[in-house]
């Protein structure tokens, strides 16, 4: 198997290590938004004529799907 060379992941895991829990906490909120964001805008740009409303429950309704899905 052809593994894609990663040439700063060793650099990667020492700025990991080096963060503290605080720092780490928020860098996780903050991807944990980024990828909520990047979600809202797919299903904006997939649906693009709903209403407000009816666009916030669907986007309420997909979360809700994806919610523990891992568990």
């Amino acid at each position: 198997m052809d593994i894609k060379p990663r040439p700063n992941h060793a650099r990667y895991l020492e700025i990991l290590r080096s963060m503290t829990s605080d720092e780490k906490f928020r860098k996780v909120c903050e991807m944990s938004d980024f990828t909520k964001a990047l979600f809202k805008q797919g299903l904006r740009d997939a649906f693009p004529d709903l209403s407000d409303d009816e666009f916030h429950r669907l986007y309420l309704d997909r979360l809700a799907k994806c919610h523990n899905s891992n568990y």
